[in-house]
């Protein structure tokens, strides 16, 4: 199973999952935002300059992603991470 890196800020929950390689500093050239009143979040997704899906932003993290996911994350919202 492939390592993926996840950052997550409580403060303001919010979570990203990194799709690239763990060393790639890969920039977003677009983002596709994907906001629906059906799952009451906002999940953006960021798209590298060839159109390949880098990574995914989810607001309201805590009601959308597991606990696990969020508890094993690199913390954003503290002075450790």
């Amino acid at each position: 199973m492939a390592d993926v890196r996840v950052t997550y800020d409580e403060t303001v929950d919010a979570a990203y999952v990194y799709l690239t390689e763990p060393q790639s500093r890969a920039e977003s050239a677009r983002m596709y935002p994907c906001a629906s009143a059906d799952i009451d979040a906002m999940i953006n997704l960021d798209f590298d300059e060839q159109g390949r899906l880098i990574g995914i932003e989810v607001l309201a993290a805590s009601s959308k992603l597991p606990k696990y996911l969020l508890q094993s994350a690199e913390r954003l919202d503290t002075e450790d991470s």
